[in-house]
């Protein structure tokens, strides 16, 4: 074999070099395409202050991975967020901690390093707080949660006897209150021998919008209206107290409701919703109770498993749910438990039938979540169809509010008039 000459060995170094400085590009390329991650992109911040807690979420295209720690003195809460870049979308968390919210005076924000964001929170007080993802479900993608729970949790039975209880109303009062209301059959006097305290619970909240109707109208709005109003009637009946499971537009998980309830030994359980469909013609309002042998009807147990979702939307901390409380509560809900809240709903349902047409004309029952304390009647009214225009009207009707608040207060005093002795049931 006959040497190569000196110009067939350049032409081959040279074939050579470009396949080299081909491959090297190709391997840039890839790298910088598949190797490099690309940084997330925040799609929303929201800021949820309340009395128990406040939340922080931020929304964005993919799961984030952060970190976290406390420091004291002064008390802060430092968050590492990695593979973001600070963006005005992020930035925009600043302006939204409130002046008012019970935990945070402020948040700096910066880029820590490449590929990763650090928030200082400047804390009121000490906290508890929770750092957790949620996956994407209904109309959120990924979410980034941070609760800040006070170290020091609030007393709901010192808070309630704070609360001043309000005298009978005198004769006058009475007969002023009564015009301009919806007319009643005479009733029996209303004189409790005991302190009898009422949770009312307003489905939804905060991250979980619930229902909402064509005209824009969120559920968590207008059952908290609704609430608060029912709450004032309840109030001015003589030993009588209230507690509201949230006072505030923030999310309160279903079994949190049902353990504020029975943190202060609540007599009896209202939770308060309003109803959607598929078909915008579905209206009347409906009462359910729980069941301990499946629901009453395909559309009963369709409702409960989509009032039973709401902690996935809502957005639960997984790691820190009680699975032992949740099986508790529904191994314990016993037969007379189920029969006294049948009664109590039987009251509230009549009521309302006097200024609303009724879904069904008799009580419902299915598993809601919401309804299982073992030792309290408990009922989850729906007041009416926010997914049918009408009936959204209604919902947003101050006048409307206030009769159905005043149809809730009439049955619940007349269940307890008529059942004085159903005491709270305490478990041994």
């Amino acid at each position: 074999m006959s040497a190569s000459t000196p110009v067939q060995s350049t032409s081959i170094k040279q074939r050579a070099r470009r396949t080299f400085l081909q491959a090297g590009a190709t391997l840039l390329v890839s790298l910088l395409t598949h190797g490099v991650a690309r940084s997330a992109q925040f799609i929303a911040v929201r800021v949820w202050p309340a009395p128990d807690y406040t939340r922080i979420t931020l929304e964005n295209d993919s799961k984030l991975k952060a970190t976290h720690f406390l420091i004291k003195d002064p008390h802060r809460l430092v968050v590492d967020i990695e593979g973001v870049d600070l963006d005005l979308q992020l930035k925009s968390l600043i302006a939204k901690i409130d002046s008012n919210d019970p935990y945070i005076s402020q948040v700096r924000i910066a880029q820590n390093r490449p590929g990763v964001v650090r928030l200082v929170f400047d804390l009121k007080d000490e906290i508890h707080p929770q750092v957790f993802s949620l996956e994407p479900v209904g109309e959120y993608q990924h979410r980034l949660i941070f609760d800040l729970y006070p170290a020091n949790a609030r007393d709901p039975i010192a808070e309630l006897l704070q609360k001043k209880i309000s005298p009978a109303p005198s004769e006058e009062k009475k007969k002023s209150n009564t015009e301009n209301k919806v007319p009643r059959e005479e009733e029996a006097p209303t004189n409790f021998n005991r302190m009898v305290t009422i949770a009312i619970d307003p489905g939804h909240g905060g991250e979980d919008p619930g229902a909402v109707g064509k005209g824009g109208s969120y559920e968590k709005n207008v059952v908290l209206s609704i609430a608060r109003r029912l709450k004032a009637k309840l109030e001015q009946i003589p030993n009588v107290r209230v507690m509201l499971t949230r006072d505030g537009d923030y999310f309160v998980p279903l079994q949190v409701r049902v353990q504020k309830a029975r943190k202060v030994q609540a007599d009896l359980f209202v939770s308060i919703h309003a109803d959607a469909f598929v078909e915008p013609t579905a209206r009347g309002s409906s009462v359910f109770a729980l069941s301990e042998k499946g629901a009453s009807s395909t559309a009963a147990r369709w409702l409960a498993n989509k009032e039973n979702a709401a902690d996935l939307i809502g957005g639960i901390n997984i790691k820190t749910k009680n699975q032992h409380l949740a099986s508790v509560l529904l191994d314990l809900s016993t037969t007379a438990q189920i029969n006294d809240s049948l009664k109590l709903a039987k009251s509230v349902l009549f009521e309302i039938g006097n200024i609303n047409k009724l879904h069904k004309a008799q009580v419902e029952q299915a598993g809601f979540a919401v309804l299982k304390a073992p030792d309290i009647p408990s009922i989850l009214v729906e007041t009416a169809f926010i997914s049918n225009p009408e009936e959204e009207a209604k919902l947003t009707d101050n006048t409307y509010q206030d009769q159905m608040a005043e149809a809730l207060s009439n049955g619940i005093r007349k269940y307890l008039i008529k059942n004085p002795t159903l005491a709270h049931r305490k478990l041994t």
